[in-house]
């Protein structure tokens, strides 16, 4: 069995990876971690999630040292576990969203030492979205608009999503666009529409767990490719997949597309 420690382990995604692990029997979690004051501290990880008394409680440090730490946090807590990870020279899966420039610069300089899978989005079909929308975008042209909408809950604290922007960077990266220069986050008073921009909006609504859609158009139709997540375990099980196969992998900064496609 892999054994994991979960940073996060209390949290909306870390909750649903530590219930799916349980119940998969293929791994082991050693450590469930939480930053101090949480209120969580102190419980055990399997009654927490729902899955009846496993024996490990929340903590603030690692009680042993995993095959692979998951990292679901904030930017400061990812920061805060890089270089845990990097100190014990063990691997890391990232999914914490909202990072800043400096701090994914740091994630890419660890990965140097130590392997890290980095993904603002583990699911398996948005992964194949990402793998579509520079092909399509690149088919159609320049004559076709381009509107990334996201839709996420109420509580989710960073927009744009870190998937909506992926989503524009694997267009740029297809076309010939600079994001910098391209990215429209919004619209409000007079903002016509520019040459090759990309419309980036972010709806924040109720319980809604996660949903992008792509827009082309040009005047005389529009295509829509579309990505719904019906809950977490989709993330979940994406990142135990990561999780699994990073072990005994080289230091580098891999995707979930390497994970999932062998890129």
């Amino acid at each position: 069995m892999v054994k994991i420690a979960i940073a996060g382990a209390a949290g909306r995604m870390g909750r649903r990876i530590a219930a799916l692990a349980i119940e998969s029997e293929q791994f082991d979690i050693i450590s469930a971690l939480e930053l101090p004051g949480h209120q969580a501290i102190g419980q055990d990880i399997g009654q927490l999630v729902g899955t009846g008394t496993f024996g490990v409680k929340i903590t603030t440090e690692l009680s042993a040292m995993p095959d692979v730490l998951i990292d679901f946090t904030t930017p400061e807590g990812t920061m805060h576990w890089l270089e845990v990870a990097r100190t014990h020279n063990f691997p890391m899966v990232i999914g914490t969203t909202g990072l800043t420039e400096s701090q994914l610069a740091e994630i890419s300089h660890t990965a140097a030492e130590i392997p890290i899978v980095h993904s603002p989005n583990m699911s398996v079909g948005v992964n194949v979205l990402l793998r579509t929308v520079g092909e399509l975008a690149s088919i159609l042209g320049e004559d076709y608009d381009i509107e990334i909408t996201e839709t996420h809950h109420r509580f989710k604290k960073d927009a744009p999503s870190g998937t909506a922007v992926a989503l524009a960077k694997a267009i740029c990266q297809a076309t010939g666009r600079n994001f910098d220069e391209v990215a429209i986050f919004g619209r409000s008073g007079k903002s016509p529409r520019q040459a090759r921009e990309i419309g980036i909006h972010a709806i924040r609504l109720g319980d809604t767990v996660g949903e992008h859609s792509v827009h082309f158009g040009c005047l005389g139709e529009t295509i829509t490719i579309s990505h719904s997540a019906h809950n977490r375990d989709t993330f979940a099980r994406g990142a135990l997949r990561a999780a699994k196969w990073i072990v005994n992998k080289k230091p580098s900064l891999y995707t979930m597309q390497e994970v999932l496609f062998g890129d």
